[in-house]
């Protein structure tokens, strides 16, 4: 008998991949996605990486699959735009070796800048989506999608979303198989994507895509569920888990592959039941190809294009009931909140200080935008900081830029940073950058990167240097300094602002929630000294509150001793002792 184990879906991802015999897998860490390669890793029989960018994820598993083994490319949804440009030509050359790209969703923002519908990029590119409904299809789908992917000789993306990805089920695992690399045969015309030959690749590709629309309808992963034929719901992915929740009895159009859609089945089912509703996230993808068929249902006319979706959301629309456990218009607010000892604090403490503003990136440092720090002016995409701030001193001038900065994280400053550090020096901006080194990939989890000096799997490697960089790239002024020194980094801050240099200042100091870090000091409060002037607490540190009679306190179970609130008291209340 199989073994059976409760697995998370990107762990049901991971193994979905190691059973179809993939050798060869690149991503770069985003949630919420990240835990997929962080579980293939664990399997040695897998080659497994850390990209620097989802692009070259994406040409990395192009190459594998071009070399005749399977491969796999996992990301976030925001990733799969760095990723499309490959993508798209990748969809023209076909495959050898079967390739899947992973693509994680956010509906309701839980840690992404927008929402976007991973179905209709792939719509755009001409590329299979298959979406599982839960743990053991996230692993049943990811073995079918390269079983099509070599079928019909075609990148295929698997789509998952947040609810999908970090919830867990019962999956019954399988051995792994291992697929015979296919034999490399040099094909300029399928794999030389210059003009002459692309042209004769996209009819390839609509052929490709006529055939699979085809056969879609006879594919066992859409299937019709029949019930009560008074209600029909068309679903896919974890909505068809609210559905079946929801509304039991309903009849349901369960859908696996949800591009090219199966119109030879959605239309029998359209027959057989009275009212017809398409109940998908995000946006009506479905809906608007079902509704140019001609056939009648209702969908984003009572259901939002707007966040995740639940089950008390359609019992809601459906029955008029709302039996919430909570509701969340009453639950108090807990933003998110920069952690105790994060050296991006202190940065952000002297930016404050000195009424700069910055333009900011995607990680931890985003939340430099909120009281009471609040430098943070614009976050975009990764790398965006340099490139907009660059636009900036374009558009206003070197003066007006004298209290700007551009801020990126490590991690970051490799994803997309350096391209737009290099336009800065060819294009000779005077503004500074200010790179948060915390050593780490912080917000998905302390993933490694290339400036780690570890792999993906913590094997040692060549950590590249940043401010070596920098200076390669032919960055005139460049600054190494102590994260948390913030008298010298408030003086360099006003040099460089000030200055006609274009300067990059590289701040240093590891994530206080880096694996092996120890605390040996604690910060405590001495009441007697208090001036209850509120100097500390406009570091924002959560570990420090105010007691009834106005004198601060500091819990020790949160501090770390990093010293920042004692850099701003000048009446000497707060001690940094020993453990």
């Amino acid at each position: 008998m199989s073994e059976k184990i409760i697995m998370l879906g990107n762990e049901a991802i991971a193994r979905g991949a190691y059973e179809a015999g993939v050798k060869v897998s690149s991503a770069y860490p985003g949630t919420p996605s990240t835990e997929i390669s962080e579980s293939l890793a664990k399997y040695d029989v897998v080659y497994t990486e850390w990209a620097p960018n989802e692009k070259v994820a994406a040409e990395v598993a192009f190459g594998a699959s071009f070399a005749g083994v399977r491969s796999l490319a996992c990301m976030k949804h925001v990733g799969l735009n760095v990723a499309s440009d490959p993508l798209y030509t990748f969809s023209y050359t076909g495959v050898n070796g079967g390739a899947v790209f992973v693509v994680a969703d956010d509906p309701g923002l839980a840690s992404s800048q927008n929402e976007q519908d991973t179905r209709m990029i792939a719509r755009s590119a001409h590329i299979p989506v298959l979406e599982p409904s839960d743990s053991q299809e996230a692993k049943d789908f990811t073995k079918l999608a390269y079983e099509i992917s070599e079928k019909y000789d075609t990148p295929v993306i698997l789509r998952t979303t947040t609810k999908l990805s970090h919830s867990q089920g019962v999956v019954e695992l399988c051995d792994r198989v291992e697929v015979e690399d296919k034999e490399y045969a040099r094909d300029v015309k399928k794999y030389v994507m210059m003009p002459a030959s692309a042209i004769g690749r996209h009819l390839v590709v609509e052929d490709r895509e006529n055939r699979l629309a085809a056969d879609a309808s006879e594919l066992s992963i859409n299937k019709m569920e029949i019930n009560d034929t008074e209600i029909g719901f068309i679903t896919s992915g974890i909505p068809y888990q609210y559905v079946k929740e929801a509304c039991p009895n309903a009849s349901v159009l369960k859908l696996g592959l949800v591009n090219p859609l199966p119109r030879k089945l959605i239309e029998e089912f359209s027959k057989k039941v009275k009212t017809l509703y398409i109940f998908e996230e995000l946006e009506p993808v479905i809906e608007e190809q079902v509704k140019s068929w001609g056939i009648d249902v209702k969908g984003k006319e009572l259901f939002t294009k707007q966040g995740e979706y639940s089950a008390n959301m359609l019992k809601k629309v459906m029955f008029g009931n709302n039996d919430q456990v909570f509701d969340k218009e009453t639950v108090p607010n807990r933003p998110p909140i920069l952690c105790p000892g994060c050296p991006h604090r202190s940065v952000f403490s002297v930016l404050n200080k000195l009424k700069i503003h910055a333009a900011g990136d995607i990680g931890c440092y985003t939340l430099g935008a909120v009281a009471p720090l609040g430098v943070i002016d614009s976050t975009l995409c990764m790398g965006a900081s340099i490139s907009s701030l660059h636009g900036i001193e374009k558009a206003k001038g070197k003066e007006f830029i004298k209290n700007w900065v551009a801020v990126i994280g490590d991690s970051t400053f490799l994803h997309t940073g350096v391209n737009s550090l290099v336009n800065m020096v060819y294009n000779k901006s005077t503004a500074t950058v200010l790179i948060l080194d915390n050593r780490t990939t912080g917000m998905t989890g302390h993933q490694q990167h290339a400036a780690t000096g570890k792999t993906l799997k913590n094997e040692d490697t060549y950590a590249i240097n940043l401010s070596e960089l920098c200076k390669a790239i032919g960055v005139p002024r460049v600054i190494e300094i102590d994260a948390f020194d913030v008298k010298e980094l408030e003086k360099t801050l006003k040099e460089s602002v000030n200055g006609d240099t274009l300067t990059v200042i590289i701040a240093k100091a590891p994530c206080a929630l880096l694996k092996g870090q120890k605390f040996p000091y604690k910060c405590v409060a001495n009441p007697e000294k208090c001036k209850k002037c509120g100097m500390c607490l406009k570091i924002g540190c959560p570990a420090i509150t105010k007691n009834a009679d106005g004198t601060i306190k500091i819990d020790d179970t949160m501090c770390n001793g990093c010293g920042l609130c004692r850099s701003y008291c000048k009446f000497d209340a707060i001690d940094r002792v020993e453990r």
